[in-house]
């Protein structure tokens, strides 16, 4: 599935709750997924990382609805088969560079 795809069929479920619940909600609900993945990479659980992780996307997307952007414009335009800093694949860029972007 495309992630312009997966957006789309996010939007079709959840758009109209999400509407309602507003973006600051849904931002905490996301926050909250993210808290879940970060557990089940701690303990090692491949099986519930996995299940995280898809949680984590569709939050994502579903606040990415919200606040009308496409990811897979933003995520095509920002990463184009290089590292956006230092445009070079692997990147070269050092881990203080990094953590400033």
């Amino acid at each position: 599935m495309e992630i312009r795809d997966f957006q789309e069929m996010m939007r079709r479920i959840y758009y109209e709750r999400d509407s309602s619940r507003g973006i600051a909600e849904t931002f905490m609900w996301f926050i909250e997924e993210v808290g879940e993945l970060a557990r089940a990479i701690r303990d090692g659980n491949r099986r519930l990382m996995e299940s995280e992780f898809a949680d984590v996307f569709a939050w994502l997307a579903s606040l990415a609805n919200l606040v009308e952007i496409n990811l897979d414009e933003a995520v095509s335009s920002k990463y184009q088969g290089v590292c956006p800093r230092c445009r070079r694949s692997p990147c070269v860029c050092s881990h203080r560079e990094r953590k400033k972007k």
